[in-house]
């Protein structure tokens, strides 16, 4: 049975002073119907232009290039812009890093609700403030119906994130892909808005392409977690084969970087990785990790990576041999 997305051989471009960042280098990623699914990796990974290109919505001067990016067996990749916009805001939906400068100041919430699935269905202006008062209260903003004629500046950031996932919901989507969705939120807040996903994803049947750089994030919430280095999967596996077994060098580094806790003593170092993340300017042969990598060998710097699959729902690329490799993070 095909997913419900489908990428492959995914790339994004992007013209520079110094020729051309290529910021996305060839993803393939599945996503399953009612599925979460978690790409993690450092800042400037390419996770969000991966989900951007997916949504249609990359830079003007940016270029895509995919095998093909399929979606509930359409090929997105051959749409033409209006096509999109047909999709986006109702089977397609996307929950952008910071609400507040996604939310437009100078209309109200009623209005930034509403006026997309007008658009998209047609319906009067009394349903869709139904459906969205029904929507604000099942995120859990109180007095839905009041607020709907409020602005954005009188909202709490939790309460503008539960706003966004409002507006993502109106066109009762298939995928909701959620851009660092509790960044800019304290802990109590961010689990909160965690467990209402979750919840959502659960109800409605959405799968949610969850991206973040957030480890504790990701343990949380994934069914599935893909791990991006400088524009590349570089480890794909279920969430609890990632942090039992780990077995790319990068993302065994990600993880002991996290404090543990009961382990990790209140002012204690923790580790970090050491090197810099490589220029993707131009082009790259070889392992982008090696210069940053414990384990790097000669080998690391050529071409192709091999790809090993110690079980059929987990592969990694690395040159360093499968036996060669620890079962367990440090």
């Amino acid at each position: 049975m095909s997913a419900l997305l489908e990428i492959e051989g995914l790339e994004v471009r992007l013209p520079v002073a110094g020729g051309e960042l290529h910021a996305v280098r060839g993803i393939d990623l599945r996503l399953e119907a009612g599925e979460a699914l978690s790409v993690v990796g450092e800042s400037g990974c390419g996770k969000s232009l991966t989900a951007l290109a997916v949504m249609g919505l990359l830079p003007r001067r940016a270029v895509r290039a995919a095998r093909r990016i399929v979606f509930d067996g359409q090929r997105l990749d051959a749409l033409g812009e209006r096509a999109m916009a047909d999709l986006r805001g109702r089977r397609l939906a996307m929950i952008f890093q910071d609400p507040m400068t996604s939310l437009n100041p100078t209309l109200t919430i009623g209005t930034q609700l509403t006026e997309g699935i007008r658009r998209h269905e047609g319906i009067g202006a009394a349903a869709a403030r139904a459906r969205a008062v029904e929507l604000l209260e099942r995120v859990g903003i109180a007095e839905p119906a009041a607020r709907l004629g409020q602005y954005p500046h009188q909202f709490s950031g939790g309460q503008r994130q539960r706003v966004m996932i409002a507006a993502a919901l109106m066109g009762r989507p298939s995928l909701l892909i959620a851009d660092e969705p509790t960044t800019a939120l304290d802990v109590t807040i961010q689990a909160q808005i965690l467990d209402l996903l979750d919840d959502l994803r659960r109800e409605f049947g959405l799968a949610v392409l969850l991206i973040t750089h957030d480890l504790g994030v990701v343990a949380r919430f994934a069914d599935r977690v893909a791990v991006m280095y400088a524009g590349e999967v570089v480890e794909e596996a279920p969430a609890a084969a990632i942090f039992a077994a780990p077995r790319h060098p990068y993302t065994r580094a990600l993880l002991a970087a996290l404090p543990v806790p009961g382990r990790t003593k209140p002012g204690s170092r923790l580790a970090a990785i050491g090197g810099r993340v490589p220029e993707l300017v131009g082009g790259m042969a070889g392992c982008a990790f090696r210069d940053r990598c414990p384990e790097a060998v000669a080998a690391c710097a050529r071409d192709p990576v091999p790809q090993h699959r110690p079980t059929g729902d987990h592969l990694y690329r690395c040159v360093v041999a499968p036996e060669r490799q620890p079962a367990r993070a440090p």
